[in-house]
């Protein structure tokens, strides 16, 4: 007689899901969360940036490529850690080594070098468009000002995060690359409005304007010389690197492109601008730990690089929808709540969260075929995903929300009228 195949029920199914990978979501949760927290800071932020954002047209184009390559630069940063922290070859004790010096040289030269690219390739999008922008001199000038006062304040946050979260018994690809967007988020926008009041002021000495620029451009090219021949860890993290985030900035600049674009849009609707930051950290956060994880599980041989994904890869995908289903209704409310709590008029709750929602959904379903595409490949082509993978995919976030959020904003909003 043959033996009756056991077929599990659905609700098992789920049941055995969360209870495999419960801590994972745990951890992960309690990273977005603490994300959201500098994400809200930031969209209270921009969302009364309205007077720096007319004052200095075309500003609103450099920022979510700013706020993007804060993440791309210090999310590769934290996931080599990650890595490097998993098979001992840095310790979490703050200790300095080669291999650490290495990252640390290799981040602060790419934030100077991606800085002045940039603020280059920003102005010359607002050219194309025919956006009325400030000078490219300017544009410089804010980029890199903001991108060394964001510089000092994340290489040893990032290191602290990483090696805190390790020594507690935390996996670091769980939790770091959510939490330290969220401290670029933090710290990137008041960065910016910081170097636009040193622009002000600097406006008012036109010649020693100009000097600092030059010295800025001469000491970006010594860096990235120095840089590269410092050592043969740091030349290949700056070679694997740059062009992947000279891509990364070219998206996030779109992504900057398409929200000027919709200027007076976002402008009366403040609900919306507080949305922004909050919805593109966290699609960032939850696609950077997919990214960490498929990461780390291709140099540990649990995930196959194959066309086709397996269980385990299946599994990641699983977690981000969890993830999601969560955090984007939450992050509507906030946005809203936060809204009304500073006297201005939103879209109404339920809008919010619906756009919200939707547009976390739609975003969620093209990033996890598309990070697992892009970590295979590199993984396969003898390129270290650590290096790649988090810069592309969180830069590919930062533009496909852009695009999704505002479309879906339109839609909804439209429907009512």
């Amino acid at each position: 007689m043959k033996k009756q195949k056991k077929i599990r029920s659905p609700l098992s199914s789920f049941q055995n899901f969360f209870s495999v990978h419960d801590y994972i979501i745990k951890e992960s949760f309690i990273a977005l969360l603490i994300c959201a927290l500098g994400d809200l800071f930031a969209g209270i932020v921009l969302g009364n940036m309205t007077f720096f954002l007319k004052a200095f047209p075309g500003l609103l184009v450099i920022i979510p490529g700013a706020i993007g390559m804060r993440g791309n630069i210090f999310g590769s940063f934290a996931s080599r850690l990650s890595t490097n922290l998993h098979i001992g070859i840095v310790s979490p004790k703050f200790e300095l080594s080669e291999q650490l010096n290495n990252n640390i040289i290799s981040s602060f030269v790419l934030t100077l070098v991606l800085s002045l690219f940039l603020a280059i390739i920003a102005k010359i999008f607002c050219i194309i468009f025919n956006f009325e922008s400030i000078s490219i001199i300017d544009f410089i000038l804010i980029s890199i000002i903001a991108g060394v006062v964001s510089n000092i304040i994340m290489l040893p946050l990032t290191m602290l995060i990483s090696f805190r979260s390790f020594k507690r018994g935390w996996d670091p690809d769980n939790v770091t690359t959510p939490i330290i967007a969220a401290v670029g988020d933090l710290f990137t926008l008041p960065a910016i409005i910081f170097s636009v009041i040193v622009l002000s002021q600097l406006n008012n000495f036109i010649l020693i304007k100009n000097i600092i620029f030059v010295l800025i451009i001469v000491l970006v090219i010594i860096g990235f010389i120095y840089a590269i021949k410092y050592s043969g860890e740091s030349k290949k993290i700056i070679t694997q690197s740059t062009p992947v985030l000279l891509v990364c900035s070219l998206l996030g600049v779109s992504a900057g492109g398409i929200l000027n674009s919709s200027i007076e849009t976002l402008l009366t609707n403040p609900s919306l601008l507080t949305l922004l930051p909050l919805f593109s950290g966290e699609s960032g956060s939850i696609i950077s730990v997919l990214s960490a994880r498929l990461s780390s599980g291709l140099h540990y041989g649990l995930i196959e690089p194959l066309k086709k994904p397996t269980k385990n890869t299946i599994h990641n995908f699983l977690i981000c929808y969890v993830l999601a289903v969560v955090m984007f209704p939450l992050i509507g409310f906030i946005a809203e709540d936060s809204t009304n709590i500073l006297g201005s008029a939103g879209v109404g709750f339920i809008n919010i969260i619906l756009i919200s929602l939707i547009s976390g959904l739609i975003l969620v379903s093209i990033m996890i075929f598309a990070v697992y595409y892009i970590s295979i490949t590199a993984y396969n082509r003898d390129i270290d995903p650590d290096n790649v993978v988090i810069p592309i995919s969180t830069s590919m976030t930062d533009a496909i929300s852009s695009l999704i959020l505002v479309s879906i904003s339109f839609l909804v909003l439209g429907a009512l009228i």
